[in-house]
């Protein structure tokens, strides 16, 4: 029963990272064409591949215009959610690390890098981005969701992932991930017990 849970948190969680970094290229959109991702993340693969030609060509048209604008935050934060998408875990955490440089306050970004350093099984550089992007926008739910999830599953701190999401429900208290936070509580409380 605990493993299906897990499971399900961690596909939530996945899912809401995606969502996020889709959110945030929108809303940074400058000069940058959109670009949108073509490939499903895998969690099967334990060692990276190389990117699918198609999005490859992405990544290479990004690079392009990083060439001419090195500083275009878009720009970058696509790339790094490219890289994202391929399981290019080092990159994209480098490309998140330079658009952070540009733009140190964006949660979403911030967040995404936290991904990725837990899906390398850093996870205390995932917790430590959880945190931040949270600091660095109070309101921001997807750290503090994410954070939960490494602190229970990764780490097996329960106080610590209650404590994420009671963070959580007070930034977002309703709505269905609110109320699906609220029933993982309960039922890790009452495994606690």
């Amino acid at each position: 029963m605990k493993k299906e849970y897990a499971f399900l948190s961690i596909a939530i969680a996945f899912v809401a990272g995606i969502i996020v970094g889709v959110i945030a290229a929108v809303y940074y959109e400058d000069k940058v064409p959109t670009i949108s991702p073509t490939v499903k993340q895998s969690t099967s693969s334990t060692a990276p591949a190389a990117p699918p030609a198609d999005l490859q060509k992405q990544i290479d048209t990004l690079r392009s215009i990083l060439k001419d604008d090195p500083k275009s935050r878009n720009a970058l934060m696509q790339r790094g959610n490219l890289y994202f998408d391929a399981n290019q875990f080092d990159l994209a955490i480098e490309t998140y690390s330079r658009a952070l440089e540009i733009d140190p306050k964006n949660a979403d970004v911030r967040t995404d890098m936290g991904i990725m350093y837990r899906k390398k099984k850093d996870y205390d550089r995932a917790i430590a981005e959880f945190k931040r992007a949270a600091e660095v926008n109070p309101k921001h739910v997807n750290s503090r969701y994410n954070l939960g999830i490494v602190l229970l599953h990764d780490k097996q701190d329960i106080k610590g992932a209650i404590k994420a999401w009671e963070d959580y429900l007070r930034v977002e208290p309703t709505g269905p991930r609110a109320d699906n936070i609220r029933k993982q509580m309960d039922k890790i409380r009452a495994m606690a017990k």
